[in-house]
């Protein structure tokens, strides 16, 4: 499961506990739901710390990849030969 999904479901189980408890006190529906915005948050903020590092780890490392991508397709659109990642094989661009 990946960490952003696992993030997302603890955060809506929280906000889902917290409603759960204040359903019980008299109150305005509305004041309710936002009190369990707010709760939930900052319990989010202790409680799935873990992960939300995960998470943030695992953007990181999509954004690099994605980064890396996009100079190679640059080079390539610039007419720059990449390097060779088989040097076994022969050049594609070598005159015959």
């Amino acid at each position: 499961m990946s960490a952003a999904l696992k993030y997302t479901l603890g955060r809506i189980g929280l906000f889902v506990a917290v409603l759960a408890g204040l359903w019980l006190i008299d109150m305005n529906v509305f004041l309710k739901l936002m009190l369990a915005l707010v709760f939930s948050a900052a319990l989010s903020f202790f409680l799935l710390r873990g992960w939300r590092d995960e998470m943030a780890g695992e953007i990181a490392e999509a954004a690099e990849r994605r980064k890396v991508e996009k100079e190679r397709l640059r080079s390539a659109l610039a007419g720059e030969n990449p390097p060779n990642p088989n040097p076994t094989d022969p050049p594609t661009d070598s005159p015959r």
